[in-house]
């Protein structure tokens, strides 16, 4: 359904440091990075899209959030929701809402929500049973 996700950020590096390990913990491979655009994209499996990608706005300007917009990333496990949650928290994100389940959306929804460093929001979700 998705060709891509892209993610404006104002500190390249800073992103890098925010959503490498987190696309690590949710066992998403990187598929590029070029720091002189600057930008970077992870991509699915069994690829090669969607895509993820975080960079400088292409029309150079500030990004800005929005109120509403949110990137959700699938976790096969609970205990990725937990280990991405505290992950995002280490390394410069704000929490939304810490890992628990969601019974508002369905009985086994658990999920965590939290922002990057510039203020995108994001979730991790497990859909499954325990």
């Amino acid at each position: 359904m998705f060709s891509h996700i892209f993610i404006g950020v104002s500190d390249f590096e800073r992103a890098l440091a925010f959503y490498t390990p987190l696309m690590k913990v949710l066992g998403i491979e990187a598929r590029f990075c070029d720091r002189a655009r600057p930008w970077a994209g992870w991509q699915s499996s069994p690829g090669p899209r969607p895509l993820f990608l975080i960079g400088k706005p292409y029309d150079q300007q500030a990004p800005q959030p929005g109120n509403g917009p949110m990137t959700a990333f699938l976790a096969d496990r609970r205990e990725v929701v937990d280990q991405a949650f505290a992950l995002a928290m280490a390394h410069g994100g704000q929490s939304e809402g810490g890992p628990g389940l969601r019974p508002e959306y369905h009985a086994h929804y658990y999920g965590a929500y939290f922002r990057d460093p510039d203020g995108n929001k994001l979730c991790v979700v497990c859909h499954t049973p325990p």
